[in-house]
């Protein structure tokens, strides 16, 4: 179980690069700023739970540090549950688990969101969607390919 565990961690931090090479290419190529919804995420939950960050200088770069180390510990979770799921029997073709796998991690980011008062999803473009739901797609095909493709080794 600890091997499907770090198999699927990988696979989790291999698809949290392809989600973020695809965002940065998106914001390259649309020349779109970087979404503040992570940092505003990481800010008020830490809020909530008691333990703010003190208003200073460096506040905004704690939270842009924050929100990314926050990104791949959900991904690389996601990952291990991904690869948990698949060594329990639930094997799907890449197509539909990859699907599945950004969908449910894209659901769980944007239903936290909007239920802390973030971003309402409702509000969003098609712009905004799509930037949402290409890279969580992408995240979930790799991911979910890696996790496969490992399962068939020894």
């Amino acid at each position: 179980m600890i091997r499907t565990i770090v198999r699927g961690c990988a696979a989790g931090a291999a698809g949290t690069t392809a989600l973020n090479a695809v965002s940065y290419a998106d914001m390259a190529l649309r020349g779109r700023p970087a979404s503040t919804v992570p940092e505003t995420l990481v800010d008020t939950i830490a809020t909530r739970m008691g333990i703010p960050l003190r208003d200073s200088a460096e506040k905004a770069n704690r939270l842009v540090g924050l929100a990314a180390v926050t990104g791949v510990a959900v991904g690389c979770g996601a990952g291990a549950a991904a690869a948990l799921v698949h060594g329990a029997g639930a094997r799907m073709p890449l197509w539909l688990g990859g699907t599945l796998t950004g969908a449910l991690v894209m659901a769980v980011g944007d239903v936290s969101i909007a239920r802390l008062g973030i971003s309402d999803p409702r509000s969003w473009s098609a712009g905004d969607w799509a930037s949402d739901v290409v890279p969580h797609l992408v995240f979930g095909l790799v991911t979910y390919g890696l996790v496969a493709a490992w399962d068939q080794q020894p």
